[in-house]
């Protein structure tokens, strides 16, 4: 969580740096767009380790609940129940986990 407020900070002062105005107003939007174009691809590269990251340690702890009680869990709050996990992971904004207790996958699904 400091990673990403850090990541948030740094890329607010680099955009507030890049939107100040100069003499060559060409040179301003491209670096400008450049940024844009680098930390929009930076913020999503890090939703999509956090996905990931989520993803498998829900999978390795659905594997071991599988392992133990011979069936996989009816819903992820009873991983957090039995103490595979200490709580359901958040997921980043406008996203949802998605349990599927039949197959025992998870996934990190759009709103």
């Amino acid at each position: 969580m400091k990673a990403t407020f850090c990541l948030c900070l740094a890329a607010a002062f680099i955009l507030s740096a890049c939107s100040q105005k100069s003499d060559a107003p060409v040179a301003s939007t491209n670096s400008t767009a450049q940024a844009d174009g680098y930390l929009g691809a930076l913020v999503k590269g890090q939703q999509s380790a956090v996905k990931t990251i989520d993803t498998t340690s829900l999978d390795q702890a659905i594997q071991l609940f599988s392992v133990q009680n011979g069936r996989n869990p009816k819903d992820l709050n009873e991983l957090v129940e039995q103490k595979f996990i200490p709580k359901i992971p958040e997921t980043p904004f406008g996203t949802k986990l998605v349990y599927d207790a039949s197959s025992g996958t998870v996934k990190v699904v759009n709103q």
